[in-house]
């Protein structure tokens, strides 16, 4: 049967906001830079670790592909009401409800199943360190976020055509910014009991599974961190997933409270506030969270940033063919620069990241009553310290080369 046969109506109108009409402009702007803002971020991220080869490693394979989710998931929805908002029409076609509904779920499961993924890697960096790159192979990582978008891709799927096997006959008032699957059942004519039915089995299954695998992840890591003695080690430790674990709290608190709290509690106000918080807010925050504290994007970020205000220079001033016509001695002059700067890129090389930082503390920690060296490390929390960079060199000849991990083809 066909999709027009099936509803006696061909659009809804999404209300979400039109109870403040004295502060659409405002809305407006405040939806637009957000937007802006995240966008901007994750295509950041997204050139920052395609253009690095030393960032092709686990961590950054699944950062880029949550950057590109953090892309895409604003995006099936804050364009559509900036439009509504623009054009005072709140209008949005019942095909184009359900693309709607099925995107928002699928961008929003990868999300949830990226950070499941994140906080796992963090965990094996962390508490087995020396065990990374035998764990977090790239056929495991590339396993892992194939896994994750096929089940992401397959779910919603499920839900729109259970949703498109439904009789919506009068009411098409969806008060909610976007079509949201739980908006819409109320509005049908016919039973849903299947579909409330789906609705629970699925958010128990691919939110609250994930969340407390999420919540043991980090208990581990707590665990392993307070068994530093180091001070400082463990203050690093909490500072850099604290901002993490903050931002899964408030992902997955957000959900929990449109999905699976009583109905009894849901107003119209509440619903549309939790949900711009994991549809708008949360992608939004993604990339200065696990960017800002991140010493390799940093200098990625500056070193990209620099060349290209250099080329934007030597462009605007027409030295561009004077530079390419070099005399023999200005030819050796560079060569000797760049030999320098390789000689400088090594021993950066050598210097631990925050991740190897903390899972050679945590290892150093567990052998300092063997290793004085070792000992004066914990006590000092020192990450330039001797026996940190004895360990990190001995653990990359081993066998595991930077405990960063293996390279993974982006």
């Amino acid at each position: 049967m066909e999709m027009e046969n099936q509803t006696s109506i061909s659009e809804f109108l999404l209300l979400g906001f039109s109870s403040w009409p004295g502060q659409q402009g405002l809305l407006f702007a405040l939806f637009l830079c957000l937007y802006l803002t995240g966008l901007f971020g994750n295509l950041l991220i997204l050139l920052a670790i395609g253009s690095n080869n030393h960032l092709h490693t686990p961590m950054y394979f699944f950062l880029a592909n949550l950057s590109l989710v953090d892309l895409c998931l604003p995006s099936a929805t804050v364009p559509k009401m900036l439009l509504n908002i623009q054009t005072k029409s709140q209008s949005i076609s019942y095909p184009g409800c359900l693309a709607q509904m099925y995107f928002c779920m699928m961008f929003a499961n990868m999300d949830n199943f990226l950070l499941t993924v994140m906080a796992y890697d963090r965990y094996v960096a962390i508490c087995h360190p020396l065990h990374y790159t035998t764990i977090m192979t790239p056929r495991l990582c590339t396993s892992l976020v194939a896994l994750s978008w096929l089940i992401a891709t397959l779910n919603p799927l499920l839900h729109t055509l259970l949703m498109a096997q439904l009789h919506f006959c009068s009411k098409n008032i969806i008060h909610h910014f976007f079509c949201d699957i739980n908006s819409l059942l109320p509005l049908s004519c016919s039973d849903t009991s299947l579909n409330q039915l789906m609705v629970l089995f699925v958010v128990g299954l691919i939110f609250v599974v994930p969340s407390v695998c999420i919540l043991a992840s980090y208990g581990r890591i707590v665990s392993a961190v307070m068994k530093i003695n180091s001070i400082q080690g463990k203050l690093k430790a909490f500072s850099t997933c604290g901002s993490h674990l903050a931002l899964v709290i408030l992902f997955y608190g957000a959900i929990a409270g449109i999905y699976m709290s009583p109905s009894s509690n849901h107003s119209n106000e509440k619903d549309s506030a939790a949900s711009v918080i994991f549809m708008v807010v949360a992608p939004v925050l993604n990339p200065f969270i696990y960017s800002l504290r991140n010493s390799e994007l940093k200098g990625t970020f500056i070193k990209t940033l620099g060349q290209a205000l250099k080329n934007k220079d030597t462009v605007m001033k027409g030295s561009y063919w004077k530079d390419n016509m070099k005399s023999k001695d200005e030819e050796i002059g560079e060569v000797k620069e760049i030999s320098s700067e390789n000689e400088e890129s090594l021993q950066k090389e050598d210097m631990p990241t925050d991740i190897e930082f903390l899972g050679v503390i945590n290892r150093l920690s567990k052998d300092s009553s063997q290793h004085p060296e070792s000992k004066d490390a914990v006590e000092n929390g020192s990450p330039n310290s001797k026996a940190i960079h004895l360990e990190l060199l001995t653990a990359r000849r081993r066998g595991a080369p930077a405990l960063r991990g293996p390279t993974i083809e982006l």
